[in-house]
């Protein structure tokens, strides 16, 4: 219920454009997962999973490998003429892996 409710709240407040479209980051677990959606046309326009890292990305801890989906997802976006986002926490604190994600897509040069 609680986990329902943040979720809405934060997604009243944040909406992509084909633009400026959402950074929308899913901790699991064991797994994060990233997507670049544009919300006007409700297409997602690049996605990215720790499950898709290279052997040796995948041995570090979780917090290092959310750092690379972030890098990942960068590269992507850019590779698709993305370079401005607005980032979507969910119902997550911006803290710890899914701080790591929006540090990592900031390093290789996405835009918040």
């Amino acid at each position: 219920m609680q986990k329902t409710r943040r979720l809405a709240r934060v997604r009243a407040k944040i909406s992509g454009t084909a633009e400026r479209p959402r950074l929308s980051v899913y901790r699991s677990l064991q797994h994060i997962h990233a997507q670049v959606i544009d919300d006007v046309s409700g297409k997602t326009i690049v996605a990215a999973k720790d499950t898709e890292l290279s052997a040796d990305a995948r041995k570090g801890k979780k917090t290092e490998q959310a750092l690379a989906v972030g890098k990942l997802i960068a590269e992507r976006a850019k590779a698709k003429g993305v370079s401005t986002v607005v980032f979507d926490r969910r119902d997550k604190k911006y803290h710890g892996r899914v701080r790591a994600v929006a540090e990592g897509a900031r390093e290789a040069g996405l835009t918040f």
